[in-house]
């Protein structure tokens, strides 16, 4: 299923019959795309046209493939709707080690009974995973909630729906939840070396703002300054153990 690519046709206000119209093909291609197949190059490149999208924001993993941007940053997604959810799985199962999530409420990966089933398999193989949320009780979680635009107690039942369905990861050894009271100005999500990190920006949600990819290779790469970040929220949060 290519979300990514439904979300499209609704924001430019077209049907998989119109796609098939423009581009001379069968609506039953158009809806094989929809519901995953990855097409032809030619055809990616006159969707995204068709769309006004990067073709990136529609089929990440057939994209082109460039060198790191630069030491320690390895991609950028302009969206973070945009990075497909098989990509999310497969950066959690990679972990041997460490696995740490910081955010405000993450409830996209709560969601996901994949994402929860990884998270507990990979505890219950050694690896270490800490999850750091926002207190729903906390004025941060508050300002962000109206700051996106959704207002306050929607934001904090946001938090409060995925705590609940974060539950069951404690029965896991090595899975310990910590709610913190800190102002982000990104979300963080590490498997090991590797990490993803959602940018905040005010008045969007987190959904829609960009994701860096980035590798820990030394103390002065830029993955760095934001596993300190962590380190410290994680240090001054309080355990959940509900």
């Amino acid at each position: 299923m290519n979300n990514n690519l439904r979300y499209a046709l609704a924001a430019a206000r077209l049907n998989p019959t119109d796609v098939a119209a423009a581009l001379a093909v069968d609506p039953k291609t158009v809806s094989r795309w929809l519901n995953g197949r990855i097409p032809y190059p030619r055809h990616r490149w006159a969707v995204a046209d068709l769309l006004h999208v990067n073709e990136a924001d529609l089929w990440p993993e057939a994209a082109p493939r460039h060198q790191a941007l630069a030491d320690g940053i390895q991609a950028m997604y302009p969206h973070r709707w945009a990075i497909p959810q098989t990509t999310w799985r497969t950066h959690f199962n990679s972990a041997t080690e460490e696995i740490d999530i910081l955010a405000y409420s993450a409830l996209f990966l709560a969601e996901d009974p994949a994402i929860q089933r990884i998270l507990a398999e990979r505890a219950e193989a050694g690896v270490q995973v800490r999850i750091l949320l926002g207190d729903p009780e906390g004025p941060e979680v508050a300002a962000r909630g109206v700051d996106e635009g959704i207002g306050a107690e929607v934001m904090a039942a946001r938090v409060k729906n995925a705590l609940t369905l974060y539950r069951p990861l404690l029965e896991a050894h090595g899975v310990e939840i910590r709610l913190h009271r800190t102002v982000l100005y990104n979300s963080l999500y590490r498997a090991d070396h590797q990490l993803l990190i959602n940018t905040h920006a005010y008045g969007t949600p987190a959904a829609n703002a960009p994701v860096m990819h980035l590798t820990h290779t030394n103390a002065q790469g830029p993955a760095s300054v934001y596993l300190t970040s962590f380190n410290r929220i994680w240090t001054t949060a309080q355990p959940h153990n509900q």
